[in-house]
């Protein structure tokens, strides 16, 4: 599964959803478990259930690309499954590579463009505008998001004005998740700033578990570590100029962030088969080697988004029992508040493509797929109920009350040489920070290198 997904940052909204999320993760597991919606078809009305009428699309075939795999990749199916149902179209999903771009790149240069695709940064709407390939979001779209959407959720997927991605998933990123059993069996306490955090760690490591699976494999989740810590510690004027380039990556408040993260980064009995092993270590795995093993798994700790559940879901652990989360401690005056999200655009357009558009725009998409787990929508139409637990149902409701105060994600900010290709920028420099958590200086000369050569030597 792969969610580096475009990230945004609740500014004014930030203590209020830091709170509320705080309130949010104490966890209590409890299920809901509704059918799937039925649907019905074109000049009827709404079907029973159903808040969207779409046209009637017998023979019609889609594509549908995007990077997602295993459970995510499932359940999303189901929700393409309601829309063959309700339309009489034919969809396929395709399995896209990152970085996304270039997949898509290959496959319209061979003249096989998919209908739509999922995007998972802004700057990847950007580049798909820019070549021409996108096409923007038609009239019923565009309803369904002014009814369902924030304006600033309808704005992140603008280009100069104009409508082109539809928000279907977001993330709320600024989570830890834990094994509540060696927690317990450590004596250690949800932390609320970086130093409870490196508490509570030291307590973990003392009782003979190693405190943190980190996905190195995997580059994004190592920029959103950084982020978090950036974000807090740094504040959001800064964080807006680095993710500009208007400050370099040689800045004193990189130093700083850098310097922050090798305190768990650089002690290598504090990571899940030390430094090496956690470059060899792909995201999923970092999730079920926390929550399996009985009272000695490979690790207590692992932190990324609210996604995590899908992968916890392949273990026995229970989340909200088994498997507990706290927000992203505080590094500096107020904990990160972060999240993503990836759009559906357009590539091919056709009636039937904007009838897929406007119903992943609909709150009846977003509710298929709230109700098996390990995703959060950003429209707000969804009923919270819908999510399978409380811990999903507070996130869903905190991301909500964020509104439309938001900035996004540095690296999806970023050209995606520097911000969004493995083996690349920013991705591979914080890999080879991981490897030597020492080479600060060395690590921001690397990463003002590349982000240099990206953003067309702006500093």
């Amino acid at each position: 599964m792969r969610s580096k997904s475009s990230t945004f940052r609740t500014d004014r909204a930030a203590t209020t959803l830091a709170a509320l999320l705080a309130g949010a993760l104490a966890l209590t597991a409890c299920s809901s478990s509704d059918n799937d919606k039925k649907g019905g078809g074109e000049k009827s009305g709404p079907a029973t259930g159903s808040t969207v009428t779409l046209p009637k699309l017998d023979g019609a075939q889609l594509e549908v690309a995007a990077v997602w795999t295993g459970a995510e990749q499932a359940n999303f199916k189901k929700v393409l499954a309601e829309f063959e149902k309700r339309t009489g179209a034919k969809v396929t999903f395709v399995p896209a590579q990152d970085p996304i771009i270039n997949f898509l790149g290959s496959k319209i240069a061979g003249g096989q463009p998919p209908d739509v695709a999922l995007l998972p940064q802004p700057g990847a709407i950007r580049q798909a505008v820019q070549k021409g390939w996108a096409k923007p979001t038609g009239p019923e779209g565009q309803k369904e998001l002014a009814k369902n959407y924030t304006q600033g959720w309808q704005d992140i997927g603008k280009v100069d004005g104009k409508q082109y991605g539809v928000y279907y998933k977001a993330a709320n990123k600024s989570l830890i998740w834990y094994n509540a059993k060696v927690f317990e069996n450590a004596g250690a306490q949800e932390p609320k700033t970086w130093q409870d955090l490196l508490t509570a760690s030291r307590a973990v490591y003392d009782s003979g578990v190693t405190p943190f699976s980190v996905a190195g494999a995997d580059g994004w989740p190592l920029t959103d570590w950084f982020e978090n810590v950036y974000l807090s510690q740094a504040g959001p004027e800064k964080y807006d100029q680095l993710a500009q380039h208007k400050i370099k990556w040689t800045d004193p408040s990189v130093k700083q962030a850098l310097t922050t993260l090798a305190q768990i980064w650089g002690k290598k009995d504090y990571l899940a088969g030390g430094q090496g092993g956690a470059l060899q270590t792909e995201f999923p795995q970092s999730v079920t080697q926390t929550f399996t093993g009985g009272d000695q798994p490979k690790s207590a700790m692992v932190y990324e988004g609210d996604f995590v559940q899908v992968n916890i879901g392949e273990t026995k652990a229970k989340v909200g029992t088994d498997a507990k989360v706290f927000p992203f401690p505080a590094v500096g005056s107020a904990a990160p508040v972060v999240s993503g999200g990836d759009a559906a655009v357009v590539l091919k357009d056709s009636k039937a493509a904007q009838a897929l558009a406007t119903f992943l725009a609909s709150p009846d998409a977003a509710t298929i797929q709230a109700k098996l787990g390990g995703y959060l929508s950003p429209n707000k139409n969804v009923p919270v109920s819908a999510y399978p637990n409380e811990v999903q149902q507070k996130i869903a409701k905190a991301l909500i009350a964020s509104g439309d105060d938001f900035r996004f994600d540095m690296s999806d900010q970023a050209p995606q040489a520097f911000g969004g290709t493995p083996g690349k920028g920013e991705w591979k420099d914080l890999q080879d920070f991981l490897k030597n958590p020492k080479d600060v200086a060395g690590a921001q000369a690397k990463l003002e290198k590349d982000a240099a050569a990206a953003y067309g030597n702006g500093g």
